[in-house]
């Protein structure tokens, strides 16, 4: 494992630090980091709190002290965002680390040692591949349940297949290299060769893709909770903001587009900045070729 922490190490120093090279993506990254801390202490920073209700003061329009002005219930819409960037990135973020760890673990166990291990998990692989990432978390989350969690493992698993394939790709491709065939020669295990020498070697792509990943975890987060099967109420996130804004939009519709700037505006830097990574790393091609 500590080829692999040197790897993404390694690729935090290389990558990131050449993304940040241009214009484009210092803005992209700065957003995210700003982002990211702002999600953090979301509790310490939010003006108002979030889940309490002024209904003397409902669906008040943006000015003073509500800056984003109000919903329905009167409560806080700046710091409904500001919270709901919380509950968005974090449920994004953790389902892409468990999608990326379970997708990573089964392909490379697939493509290094083939046979029926290799035919069973790409056959289950492409059956899921065949259906839109939605409709596998839609039916994961009506089967156990709306909720954060579910709404984590749905998006787990709609990914599951996209890092399962990519990283299988990786090791075929990689374990035809001379230095593989002289490592086996000389009698290591298969565990020793996997972790010291396929997934270090492997893992660029799919942590590229997997920065990628997470502006569509968000997305699909924010599907989710647009039809109540995420995060439920009083927590808020972008997708359950949008859903109670749709019923007064004529009325109120700074409450349904604050909260979709901000899905749309996070997903543009996510994407902008995953680009540049792929241009810090070259590996564009390596990833079309999964």
């Amino acid at each position: 494992m500590t080829s692999i922490s040197s790897a993404v190490l390694g690729l935090r120093k290389t990558a990131v630090s050449r993304a940040f090279g241009s214009w484009l993506g210092r803005i992209a990254g700065g957003f995210l980091i700003l982002l990211v801390l702002t999600a953090i202490f979301a509790p310490w920073i939010i003006p108002f709190d979030y889940a309490k209700q002024d209904l003397m003061n409902g669906n008040a329009p943006p000015g003073w002290p509500h800056l984003l002005g109000t919903d329905q219930f009167g409560r806080d819409v700046l710091s409904r965002v500001i919270y709901g960037a919380r509950t968005s990135l974090s449920v994004s973020a953790t389902a892409i680390s468990i999608s990326v760890s379970v997708g990573m673990a089964l392909g490379a166990a697939a493509g290094y040692f083939g046979g029926f291990f290799e035919r069973a998990v790409m056959t289950v692989v492409d059956l899921t591949w065949s259906f839109p990432d939605i409709l596998i978390a839609l039916i994961f989350v009506a089967i156990i349940g709306p909720g954060l969690t579910s709404t984590t493992f749905a998006i787990a698993i709609a990914y599951l297949a996209q890092f399962t394939r990519l990283t299988r790709a990786q090791i075929v491709r990689l374990k035809g290299e001379t230095f593989i065939e002289a490592t086996i020669n000389l009698g290591a295990k298969p565990s020793h060769i996997l972790l010291k020498h396929l997934l270090p070697n492997a893992i660029a792509p799919v942590i590229v893709v997997g920065m990628l990943a997470i502006g569509d975890g968000i997305v699909l987060e924010a599907t989710l909770g647009f039809f109540g099967l995420g995060a439920q109420p009083p927590t808020p996130s972008w997708g359950a903001m949008m859903s109670s804004g749709t019923a007064q939009l004529f009325l109120s519709p700074w409450v349904i587009i604050f909260p979709g700037v901000a899905v749309a505006v996070t997903v543009i830097a996510v994407n902008l900045f995953g680009d540049e990574l792929i241009r810090a790393l070259d590996i564009r091609d390596r990833i079309k070729g999964a």
